[in-house]
């Protein structure tokens, strides 16, 4: 008895921590949450593998919105659809509570799948850029949406075990960082309540059956430019004549990585990656622009304002070398880092060691540092949301892991076309972090 009160103190002393996590009896909720599976599972796996065969890019996820919106339905959720163009709000009401939200991403990457899985997307479609395209959820969306109805229907078989409102959102375009800034801005804390909690989880090429739970900054700042070099266009055996936009391209490309050489400060993390380069039609034309796509990623808002700079200053001092005319250059999408609540996340990750074993569940302190890549989530945590925690589930079997060891060769990540984590245990895995997440906050009737 004297060790629950001090643990309960504890608690109570932490800001931001799940003040009902005391309460809340880990093995049987466990227990309860493995039965759910084992009547739903099946149909979540042929959710997902329906998911990864038919993919959307952003903001043009019909289908997938479309399926999800009549599950949550069916389950007993209020649906509003088309929420920041193809979002969706799905609300479930259980007495008087804390409002939760639980987000998932809808959208697929431009990317043509090389898994030889017998599910792959052989999907094309055309792009923003009028060009065709593959489509392949190479990021692991498809888990996170069947993970997502998962919980749901989980806690729909609890709900003697918590109370209040579940706000789950399937949130658009996560791969541009636009989706979540869209859905605010038609209303998400506006129209719908504003959430006390939220959860989200991601899977990496980790382990099956482990999660990393991250204290203070969990993702990295994301900037992407586009970038125009200007020049003349000539014939190909006339270089003299022409202003060659492929050369200030070129150049820019090498001498823009002098800004993480030379100018941000080296014990701090900064990328600048040019991930596109398009320009010209054939060999003997000399074109008169040529485009770039880059993504900056930083943590700390002086290194993101050196990158950004970097870019800006070098670009135009490329065009001026070449006595071309200043490049075009755009700032389309941005993204802050997410920031997950220390407290919430120490108290979360002490009950997925419960559930879970100690030995698969990493609680990463806020002195390490976050993930490299980006996320969007950090719109709706900086919007007004009070306490928050973004995770991170393994989705590779560890045999897998080591053949590519043993091989010399680099495991397919997030955004490879060989990307493919295994759907059982990725998705029970993800289904028993968030709804585990959910009671914690949510309490006991």
């Amino acid at each position: 008895m004297i060790k629950g009160l001090l643990f309960l103190a504890s608690a109570l002393a932490v800001p931001g921590a799940a003040f009902a996590a005391p309460m809340l009896d880990v093995p049987s909720a466990k227990a309860k949450i493995d039965a759910s599976l084992a009547r739903t599972f099946p149909d979540l796996e042929t959710l997902y593998k329906d998911l990864h065969t038919h993919p959307e890019l952003a903001f043009h996820e019909t289908r997938t919105a479309a399926l999800l919106a009549a599950r949550m339905r069916k389950l007993g959720f209020t649906v509003t659809e088309h929420v920041g163009k193809t979002g969706l709000v799905a609300l479930y009401k259980n007495g008087a509570g804390p409002t939760v939200l639980v987000r998932t991403e809808l959208d697929a990457l431009p990317v043509e799948e090389k898994t030889g899985l017998p599910y792959a997307s052989t999907v094309k479609t055309v792009g923003e850029d009028g060009k065709e395209t593959f489509v392949d959820h190479a990021c692991g969306h498809d888990s996170h949406m069947a993970w997502w109805i998962g919980t749901a229907e989980a806690l729909l078989a609890m709900k003697d075990q918590w109370h209040g409102t579940l706000m789950f959102v399937a949130q658009p375009a996560e791969e541009i960082v636009a989706g979540a800034k869209a859905m605010l801005a038609d209303g998400l804390y506006t129209k719908f309540p504003k959430p006390d909690y939220g959860f989200a989880a991601h899977v990496d090429p980790s382990p099956i059956g482990t999660v990393k739970v991250k204290q203070g900054v969990v993702t990295s700042a994301s900037d992407t430019v586009l970038i125009t070099f200007k020049g003349v266009g000539a014939h190909g055996s006339m270089p003299d004549k022409s202003i060659d936009p492929i050369v200030e391209g070129a150049h820019f490309v090498n001498d823009v990585q002098t800004v993480i050489s030379r100018q941000k400060d080296p014990q701090k993390f900064g990328v600048v990656t040019v991930g596109s380069f398009h320009a010209g039609t054939v060999a003997n034309i000399i074109s008169d622009h040529a485009d770039l796509q880059l993504t900056l990623r930083s943590y700390e808002p002086e290194v993101r304002k050196v990158l950004n700079e970097g870019v800006v200053t070098t670009a135009n001092a490329v065009a001026m070398m070449a006595h071309a005319p200043a490049p075009d250059i755009r700032h389309p999408f941005t993204a802050d880092p997410v920031l997950n609540d220390s407290g919430l996340a120490a108290d979360t990750a002490a009950i997925l060691k419960t559930a879970l074993g100690a030995a698969n569940v990493d609680l990463v302190p806020e002195s390490k540092p976050g993930w490299t890549a980006s996320e969007d989530y950090s719109e709706l945590v900086n919007a007004g949301m009070p306490h928050s925690v973004y995770f991170s589930v393994g989705g590779y079997a560890p045999e897998t892991i080591a053949k590519y060891k043993a091989e010399g060769k680099p495991l397919p990540v997030n955004h490879s076309p060989y990307f493919a984590p295994v759907p059982e245990p990725t998705i029970r895995t993800g289904v028993e972090t968030l709804t585990l997440a959910v009671l914690s906050v949510a309490g006991v009737k």
